[in-house]
Order: structure tokens, then sequence, then C-alpha cells
């Protein structure tokens, strides 16, 4: 690093997906929160220039390399990195993440790696690909004592919350206290952003989470800023950005009944005071659709979308989740939601592996009927589902690899960690071929071709709809919701459409079929 100069450069780095997938197209309108937060920091430090290179985001006069990704070879040509940041939130972007860190560090970059895949082995993995120090958990405050440690020659062994390598050892300082005080930081700039172009603005509120659901990562005590503060990031991402489109990125919107209806009431407030109508992604537990006061809040705040996680219709696969509800009562609940004048997107997992004692002899064929059916029921504007991923650190990936279950990842590697994959032996009498064909059917059940005639449709049923009914906002809100679905459905059939055909171009099915045999010859693979 070169400290001669007034200041050094911190440029953070969110790698690509491995390939198009069903999360690309989102991707190129919004930006990874996590990244951005910590970027701040550091501007904030005195002697420090950043930037923020989302590779998912990234469209505006960005120099590109010849396979179409961003050329940092030029970047540090035109604007020379000191230290390099790489967010490894997605276990599916760690090969692109350890590529790029290993050429920074040939160019003499001080590297660092952060994120959720970090846990367990994958520390010294990090730390032998390119990644001279890992930082873990939340790191706000680690890499401002971080960078401070680096730049003024100091020991890094007495910054709290990393490890790096010594001699070739391991070293791994004491852990960090997560952060409970958000009002000391400050807020994200999205100014540092390079390259981008948002349209989706993400937000933060809550962090942690007390469900102890075993497939995921988020957990902790639920630890929140004050809704002055969420209403603060709102306010100057308006005067700020002209942004209009938001999504609270925490999971557990309404946690804090309280909390949310005085957010509600500041949002609602503000929109009047301004003249601004804005729009609000939330996700939320489906069993909040019982209280209709906060519903109403929520609408009158502008929030219309509704992210739900169903996980599945299934009732032996929503014990072994221990989510203590049945399909019957998500229908009912679903429906408290649309009458409210939500939108509803669906979120699943098709195929959860059930634990020892539990047995679900119905094939892939009868599950995929079963979740076509739920989401017929339920009326579901827009579904997601995924297949299991057996993720770092969690209590699946712990008791799968205890059944040696998981595919050897020297076959399936970490790019294809993105839900979109079978990653391991599934029960019987599913097998990974045949769950990787059912999350297509159940969605291409769902996105249709035939969606594009039914836009055409609406626009012409329009004029009569809307203003021949007694009740215009109802009858614009029935409409909208008619057109806006067939409108998502046709782009999703596009999506699923070219991502199929690049799946097919591509190499997975043979690493399945050699991950299977592998598998299938360790003497303590499940059978």
């Amino acid at each position: 690093m070169n400290t001669a100069l007034n200041a050094c450069r911190f440029r953070m780095i969110e790698p690509a997906y491995p390939a198009f997938n069903i999360y690309s197209r989102i991707a190129r309108k919004t930006t990874a929160l996590g990244p951005l937060t910590v970027a701040t920091v550091v501007s904030h430090m005195p002697g420090w220039d950043v930037e923020v290179i989302d590779e998912n985001n990234y469209r505006r006069f960005g120099p590109r390399d010849s396979n179409g990704h961003p050329d940092h070879a030029t970047l540090q040509t035109i604007r020379r990195a000191d230290v390099a940041g790489f967010y490894g939130g997605l276990s599916s972007t760690i090969p692109r993440l350890y590529g790029l860190a290993r050429f920074y560090k040939a160019k003499g970059v001080t590297t660092i790696g952060g994120g959720q895949h970090f846990v367990g082995d994958n520390i010294r993995e990090a730390l032998d690909n390119g990644i001279d120090y890992v930082v873990l958990g939340e790191g706000e405050y680690t890499i401002r004592e971080l960078l401070a440690a680096i730049r003024g020659g100091g020991d890094p062994a007495g910054v709290a919350g990393i490890a790096f390598l010594r001699a070739g050892a391991l070293i791994r300082t004491a852990d960090r206290e997560p952060v409970v005080d958000f009002d000391a930081l400050p807020l994200p700039d999205f100014r540092l952003l390079r390259y981008a172009k948002v349209k989706l603005y993400p937000v933060g509120w809550i962090r942690g989470c007390e469900m102890h659901c075993e497939f995921c990562t988020v957990k902790g005590h639920p630890r929140a800023a004050t809704p002055d503060r969420v209403m603060e990031q709102i306010a100057a991402l308006l005067e700020g950005h002209n942004a209009r489109h938001f999504f609270i990125v925490d999971d557990l919107f309404g946690h804090n009944r309280f909390d949310t209806l005085r957010l509600c009431r500041l949002l609602a407030e503000y929109q009047k005071a301004t003249g601004v109508r804005l729009d609000f992604t939330v996700q939320i537990r489906l069993d909040r659709g019982r209280d209709r006061e906060l519903l109403q809040a929520m609408r009158l705040a502008g929030i219309n979308t509704v992210c739900i996680g169903y996980e599945s219709p299934i009732a032996e696969e929503l014990a072994a989740m221990d989510k203590r509800i049945r399909a019957e009562e998500m229908t009912a609940l679903t429906r408290l939601y649309h009458r409210a004048g939500f939108l509803v997107h669906g979120m699943f997992i098709f195929g959860y592996p059930l634990p020892h004692g539990v047995q679900l002899a119905v094939g892939a064929d009868e599950r995929v009927r079963r979740f076509r059916d739920f989401v017929s029921r339920s009326r579901l504007d827009s579904i997601q589902v995924l297949l299991p991923v057996p993720l770092p650190g969690t209590g699946l990936t712990e008791r799968l690899a205890a059944d040696h279950r998981i595919f050897p990842r020297d076959e399936i590697g970490w790019e294809y960690y993105d839900g979109n994959f079978p990653l391991f032996l599934p029960d019987p009498p599913l097998t990974p071929e045949s769950m990787h064909a059912a999350i297509r059917k159940i969605m291409g059940r769902f996105y249709r071709f035939r969606d594009m005639f039914a836009i055409g449709r609406n626009v012409l049923v329009f004029p009569a709809l809307v203003f021949s009914l007694w009740n215009i906002r109802f009858g614009w809100r029935v409409w909208y919701r008619a057109w806006r679905n067939n409108l998502l459905r046709f782009g999703g059939w596009i999506v699923l459409r070219r991502w199929t055909a690049l799946f097919r171009c591509g190499a997975f099915s043979a690493k399945l079929a050699r991950a299977e045999h592998s598998l299938s010859h360790e003497p303590a693979a499940r059978g």
C-alpha cells in the first residue's frame, strides 16, 4: 500500500453470479445492502477513497473483459485500489470471488473477505485462495479497526472478529459482539456504487432471527434500528436519488408490532406531506395476516407487496422445518393479505430432507401436484421454488453431512449452491434428477407464454373495468393486479426458458452423474 499518498482506495466488490439464473433479472435493478454499508463506514474514515463494484448490476460505462465480466485490470489502471473487499454472502459466487482475490493479491493489493459463507473450514479455504483477512460476523466496526492496523502498520491480531494466516498457521482473533446501536452508523451511501443503475433500493431494519429454521443462516436475537432511523434512510434515498421503489430486506417485518405501526404511520405522514407515493416490498410472516390493524397501516404506508416463506404445502415437510402450521391455514391467511390489497409473493423449498424416523413415500409427480394445487388455491401473485441448499454453518448441512449425503464439492462446486440444483442425495423415492425437474414443472405451469395474450386483453378491458365501477380505486386495484401478474408471468416464462436452455448446454448433468457415482461408493453413504 502506498501510504505516501494522501488517500488510499478501498474497492468493495460483489462478485457476479456464475451463470444466468432466476435472480439475474432483479439483480440488475438492485444491490446488496451489507457491502454498501461496510463501504460507507470506510468512506467516513479520514484518508480513504471508497467505491463499490456490484458485478451483477454493472450497466453504466463500466469496462468489460472478453467474457463480458467487469474488467478489473482496466479498473486498476484507471483507479488503482490499495485494498479490495469481497462480499461472500452467496456461496454460489465463491469461485468468482476467489479468482478476483487472487488477481488483486498478485497486483500487490491487500484483500479482505466477509459474509455468511465464511464459517468453519471455509475460513481456511478463503485464506488459501487469495484472501489476506477474513472478517467474521458483522463488519462495520471490524473493518475500521482492521484498515487502521493495515495502514498504520499495527498488529492485526489485536483486531477482534477476523482470521488470517501467520507463518502458514491460522490465527483467529476474539469474537466481536454484534452491532446494537445502529444510530451510531452512517446511512448507506449509494453514491459509492459505480457503474450501476438502481431502481429497487434495499433498506435495512432488523438483524438476526429467533426462528431457528434448520436451513437458514440468519440466527441470533433480533436487533432493530429505530423506526426513525428507517424513515431517515428512506427520506435520504428519495431526496438524494429520487428513489420510489424500496425493499425492506429483513425477514421479520412486523416482528415488533408497536415499532412497525409507528414506522407505517411515519411513512404515511411523510408521503402525504411530500405529495409523493412510494412503493414498498417487505418480507413478513404469514401469521401477521391476522392483525387487521397492522395490515391496514401497511397499506396506508405504501407497502404493496409481501414476500412470504411458505416453504411447502406438505405436512411432513412443514413439521421437519418446525413451521407449526397446516396448508389449509396457510391458504386462509393468504386470503387475508389479498383482501387487504397486497400482492403476495410465495417462496417455497421443494424436496426438503426429513429427519431420521420420518418417512414420506410420495414421489416427485405427486409432490408437484400438491404444490400446484396449493399455489392455485392460494391465488399467489408470484412464486419462487428452490431446492434445499446445504449452506455453510446451518443445521441442515450438519445433518446431511453426518449422513454422508452431500455430493462431493470436487464434483459439484460452490457455483451450484444457488437453490437451482440438487446438491445432496434426497429422501427416496425422490432422485436428484426428479427434484431438479420438479421445480421447473411447478414454475413452468405458473409462468406461461400464453400470459402474453392476456396482457393485451387486460389493456382492452381497462376502461370498462375501472371507470364503470362505482368504486374507482377498487376497480383500478383489480385491473392492475391482473395486468401486472400477466406481465410478470410472461416475463418469468422468458427467464425460465433462457435458464433451461443454458442448463441444457452446461455441464451439470455430467457432474451430477459423477457425484452420484462417487457418493454411492462411500461406505457410509445413505442408500
